[in-house]
């Protein structure tokens, strides 16, 4: 028997029609307020692309049909899309009847631009797997490490007397969502021209995220903005990898702005 205290048997609604009042808005002013930030000069140019592994509908016939897409949110955007009302906004989709794939890929981005306030793209398919991440992954370096959050940018250090030009990489970075309080899995990319970063710091940042609740998006700019305030680079990228939850993955990147955006791909545990 399961008790009801639990979560584990619970029904949960699942939308039978088209709905797209399911979708729903956080606006990106309240974190980027907390980090200094003035949403009308960005110092960061990015996008938020989803990966949707579940996604169908009906044809006009009642047939069932079924695709993967790719949605690309600019980071200007007013809003980010809350994942899990994505998940049941897509879930919609099964039970409705829709003239032809082009028809569906035109609801889901003019939905999905509403909701963002700003041109979203969609299209189906996904990027492959890339053969080997790009860069060092710092994953390995001997630390030992006591905090887990809040994210302390004080253990972050870089010397002004080297100035170097090279991709970092962790699998260790790991957040909670603020919605469902359930863990978030990724792995961050970053790459930089300017004062070499020490990496044992670099690797003690990251992990200081791990008891921290904050969306994906947030945190990205949250790195984003530290490493911009520690070490002044000339250019600074970051990318970040989350692993698949409710069929969906999000792989936010922000770089300096003018930089032309990662060759999009995906990793192994997506």
């Amino acid at each position: 028997m399961t008790s009801p205290d639990l979560p584990l048997g619970r029904q949960v609604d699942y939308p039978s029609h088209y709905d797209a009042s399911l979708l729903f808005p956080i606006p990106r002013r309240d974190s980027r307020a907390t980090l200094g930030l003035d949403a009308d000069a960005l110092p960061f140019t990015g996008h938020d692309r989803w990966h949707a592994y579940e996604l169908g509908w009906l044809d006009s016939r009642g047939k069932p049909m079924v695709a993967t897409a790719t949605f690309l949110v600019p980071a200007e955007s007013p809003n980010l899309v809350e994942s899990k009302s994505l998940k049941l906004y897509l879930n919609s989709f099964n039970g409705t009847r829709f003239p032809g794939p082009g028809a569906v890929r035109a609801q889901i981005a003019a939905d999905l631009s509403a909701v963002a306030a700003a041109p979203v793209q969609v299209e189906f398919g996904l990027p492959g797997f890339d053969a080997a991440a790009t860069g060092t992954c710092i994953d390995g370096l001997e630390v030992d490490i006591d905090h887990y959050g809040p994210p302390d940018a004080r253990l972050l250090r870089a010397d002004a007397g080297d100035v170097v030009e090279e991709i970092l990489s962790s699998e260790l970075l790991k957040s909670n969502c603020p919605v469902t309080g359930q863990p978030d899995w990724g792995r961050v990319s970053i790459g930089y021209h300017g004062p070499r970063l020490d990496r044992e710091g670099l690797l003690r940042y990251l992990v200081s995220f791990r008891d921290h609740c904050e969306f994906h998006e947030q945190c990205v700019e949250r790195i984003f903005i530290d490493l911009s305030r520690i070490a002044a680079p000339q250019w600074l990228s970051v990318e970040a990898r989350y692993t698949r939850r409710g069929g969906l993955d999000i792989n936010p990147w922000r770089g300096s702005p003018g930089m032309a955006p990662p060759v999009p791909g995906r990793d192994l545990r997506q």
